[in-house]
C-alpha cells in the first residue's frame, strides 16, 4: 500500500512477521495532502493491519484514532465513521453505539483504562455487524496481557501479534452471543448518599475518589453562604458527583467535559438521583459568557490520556476570572505538586488554602 504526494512517499510496508507491519516516512507528509498516512505510529499500524485483514470491507470504524487517520481511512474504504472521546481531538459521532452500527472492521486505539476497553468491547459486540473484525492497537508500554483478557470476552478468537518499533497489534473476531452487556458502572457512594453512574473512561468510576472527598469537605465546612439558588459550574465534571452535590444543595448547576463519556456519566448520575441540571460537552470555559457564575469547583485532570499535560488546566484557571461575577469564588482541588497555586494567584487577588493533606491542596480564589 503506498500514498504519494508530488514527490513525497510514504509506504507501509508489510513485514514477514505474522500479520504486524511497519510505516516508513521519507518526507513530512503535507498537511493538506487528503492520502498522507497519519503521523501517530499506532493509527499507521492500525490502517495497514485493518487493510489486510479486511481490504472490502463496507462500513470501518475508527475509535480514538487521531484525525488525521480520518482520510487515509477514507481513501481505503467506501464508508468510515469515527468516535472520539474528547471533543478536542477530532470530528466523531456523538455516541460510540451509532460509530460502531454495523461496523464490519473497527480500528481501536487502545485506552489505558480496562474500564474504557470493556465498555468499548461491549459496545462492539452489541451493535457491529456479525462478522465484525477487531484491530486494536497501542503503544507496548501500555499494553498489559488483561487487555487479551477483556477481548476475548467479546470474541472468541484474540490473537496478539508481534510488535512493530514500539507498538503492537491485536486482532479479534468471531463475536460472543454471550458477550458482556455494555452498560455503565453504578454504585451508591456512601459519604454522600448518592447513586453514581460512569461510563468506561471517566476517573474513579461510581466512586468519590480523595480529592474530590476534601474538596467537599472543605466545602461544605467553609463556604461563607448557602448555595441555593446560585449559578454553578461544575468544571470537568466526570462522574457527576460534584453536579449533584450543588443541584441538591439548591444551585442552579452545569456540569462541563470535554469528555463524552463524562457528560453521559453526569446525566446518568442526575437522572438516578432525579435532581435537576445542565451538562454540557465543551472545551474548559471558551463558551462561557463573561461575569455569568457565582461558583466555579473544579478537580481538574492532568492527564490527555497516558500523558501528564496540565496545559488544558492552567487554561481553565485563567480563564475562571472571567467567568465569575465579581462577588464569585473559584473552589478547585489538585495535586499538590502541580503549579496551580502559583497560577491561580497571578489571576485573582485573594486566594486561600482551604485544606490540605498529604497528597491534596484545596484553594479558595476570588476578586
Amino acid at each position: 500500500m503506498t500514498w504519494s504526494a508530488d514527490n513525497q512517499h510514504y509506504v507501509i510496508t508489510e513485514l514477514l512477521v505474522g500479520t504486524a507491519y511497519a510505516a516508513t516516512v521519507t518526507d513530512s507528509p503535507a498537511p493538506t495532502d487528503p492520502s498522507a498516512p497519519s503521523a501517530d505510529p499506532v493509527a499507521r499500524l492500525l490502517l495497514a493491519d485493518g487493510h489486510r485483514l479486511a481490504p472490502e470491507a463496507q462500513t470501518v470504524t475508527l475509535l480514538d484514532l487521531p484525525d488525521d487517520a480520518d482520510a487515509p481511512a477514507a481513501s481505503l474504504w467506501p464508508r468510515v465513521r469515527s468516535h472520539r472521546d474528547r471533543l478536542d481531538t477530532g470530528p466523531s459521532t456523538d455516541t460510540l453505539a451509532e460509530a460502531v452500527q454495523g461496523a464490519e472492521l473497527v480500528l481501536l486505539h487502545l485506552p489505558t483504562s480496562l474500564a474504557a476497553l470493556q465498555e468499548q468491547v461491549a459496545t462492539i459486540a452489541a451493535h457491529a455487524a456479525p462478522q465484525a473484525v477487531l484491530v486494536a492497537a497501542g503503544r507496548v508500554k501500555h499494553m498489559t496481557p488483561s487487555q487479551n483478557t477483556v477481548l476475548a470476552r467479546a470474541f472468541t478468537e484474540v490473537q496478539p501479534q508481534r510488535g512493530v518499533g514500539k507498538c503492537r497489534a491485536l486482532h479479534a473476531a468471531g463475536l460472543r452471543s454471550d458477550a458482556p452487556s455494555p452498560e455503565p458502572r453504578s454504585a451508591i457512594e456512601p459519604t454522600t448518599g448518592l447513586t453514581l453512574v460512569a461510563h468506561g473512561p471517566v476517573f474513579a468510576g461510581p466512586r468519590l475518589d480523595r480529592g474530590t472527598s476534601l474538596l467537599l469537605k472543605a466545602l461544605s465546612a467553609q463556604a461563607d453562604r448557602a448555595l441555593t439558588g446560585l449559578d454553578a459550574l461544575d468544571l470537568g465534571c466526570g462522574n457527576g458527583i460534584l453536579t449533584a452535590v450543588l443541584a441538591r444543595s439548591g444551585a442552579h448547576v452545569t456540569g462541563l467535559d470535554v469528555s463524552r463519556a463524562a457528560v453521559a456519566s453526569t446525566r446518568a448520575t442526575l437522572a438516578a438521583n432525579d435532581l435537576p441540571g445542565i451538562v454540557v460537552l465543551t472545551d474548559g470555559l471558551t463558551e462561557q459568557d463573561a461575569a455569568s457564575a457565582d461558583l466555579i469547583v473544579t478537580n481538574p485532570p492532568f492527564h490527555v490520556g497516558a500523558a501528564k499535560d496540565s496545559t488544558p488546566t492552567l487554561g481553565m484557571l485563567r480563564d475562571a476570572r472571567r467567568v465569575l461575577r465579581p462577588e464569585g469564588e473559584l473552589w478547585c482541588v489538585f495535586n499538590s505538586h502541580l503549579p496551580y497555586l502559583r497560577t491561580t494567584r497571578e489571576v485573582f487577588s485573594q486566594v486561600t488554602v482551604v485544606d490540605r493533606d498529604r497528597e491534596f491542596t484545596v484553594l479558595r480564589a476570588r476578586g
